[in-house]
């Protein structure tokens, strides 16, 4: 059994299994498994049908079965519902995320209602959120305010649209829920982006400071599927820290996309393990080649494999890289594009069903 992430080290330390060595010949080889021991940043990156998401879910199950870790999983396109299902017999759950009010700081604010802090609306947020806890206070307090009235105005106006999201409440997401024995499935599919981008903004900043803080002795993961649309809007910064900085307190984090041109390059080379699918496009390439490793002398673009299912693994902690066939999922797969075929034979058996009913 190879163990990637992992220098040396004893053997019985937590190990999530993610496939087996394909040989050249197609066959099965050794075992494969992912260290989840200690903290790693990850990126997984594949063109849309490769096995990105399958990908992230397959390291998801190791992860509700290791002790000592609390797995989160960002979910805008509801692939990882399924995890939480009373048959699979994984301890996970799935939550409609909302968040407090004050997880987020007054930058934050003024970044996912779109204002310059330097600006007569923007101050004024900026300055509810440093005195308010939670959104209904912040509102009472831009009101009641002396500043000017159009300023007043506009943030309060601001305030209004972010209430709507419907994702802040008093007794939102915190240490305790977020950092628990179970795997926390944050359901963003009826979210539109910037409410999305508070959750996960918040949902970063309460994991990172509940480790630097010592209010958790739970090594947090936080894993994103479809990660590049949340990295230029206000969960930006949090997850920057996260990857630069995270590993330190204790906390990993993981970036899934099918763009990884779209990404920082600050993720693509604080990565210590890339798991690369198959990819087309010349940018998503150019920006793995131009982060890659000094080890890995193969051009990517011959060196990723292009069979689904079948990834790259770079790991810098060994400099080594291996082709990995990932192995099959225990829990339903909830990543799959829908099909006209499989309508039309539900269609057929419900048909056939009703006719057998009828005779």
């Amino acid at each position: 059994m190879v163990v990637i992430g992992r220098e040396t080290g004893r053997g019985d330390r937590p190990v999530a299994p993610l496939g087996r060595y394909r040989a050249r010949d197609g066959s099965h080889g050794a075992r494969v498994t992912l260290d989840v021991d200690r903290p790693h940043v990850g990126l997984v990156v594949g063109k849309r049908g490769t096995g990105k998401t399958y990908t992230l879910g397959v390291l998801l199950e190791g992860l509700a079965t290791t002790e000592g870790v609390t797995p989160v999983v960002a979910d805008p396109m509801g692939a990882f519902g399924a995890l939480a299902g009373s048959e699979t017999g994984l301890n996970a759950r799935r939550v409609d995320p909302t968040v407090r009010a004050d997880s987020l700081g007054p930058r934050q604010w003024c970044t996912v209602l779109n204002l310059a802090p330097d600006g007569g609306a923007g101050a004024l947020v900026w300055r509810a959120a440093s005195e308010c806890a939670t959104l209904a206070a912040m509102r009472e307090w831009v009101t009641a305010s002396d500043a000017d009235a159009s300023a007043r105005r506009a943030a309060a106006n601001h305030l209004a649209l972010a209430a709507s999201w419907g994702v802040f409440d008093p007794d939102g997401l915190g240490v305790r829920r977020l950092c628990a024995d179970e795997v926390t499935v944050l359901d963003m599919t009826g979210l539109d982006s910037e409410a999305a981008g508070a959750v996960l903004a918040a949902v970063a900043s309460v994991l990172y400071d509940a480790r630097v803080a010592d209010a958790t002795d739970r090594l947090p993961w936080l894993l994103v599927d479809e990660a590049h649309a949340f990295t230029d809007g206000v969960a930006s910064r949090p997850l920057r820290r996260l990857v630069t900085r995270g590993r330190q307190p204790g906390v990993s984090c993981w970036l899934a996309t099918q763009r990884p041109s779209a990404l920082p390059a600050v993720a693509v080379s604080q990565a210590d393990l890339l798991v690369a699918h198959h990819l087309t496009s010349r940018a998503d390439l150019d920006a793995l080649s131009a982060a890659r490793p000094t080890y890995l002398t193969e051009e990517l673009a011959t060196g990723l494999p292009a069979e689904t299912g079948t990834a790259l693994v770079v790991d810098d902690a060994t400099e080594s890289t291996h082709t990995v066939r990932i192995r099959e999922r225990e829990t339903p797969h909830g990543g799959e594009s829908p099909r006209a075929s499989a309508v039309a034979v539900g269609r057929d058996r419900a048909s056939a069903s009703s006719a057998a009913n009828h005779n």
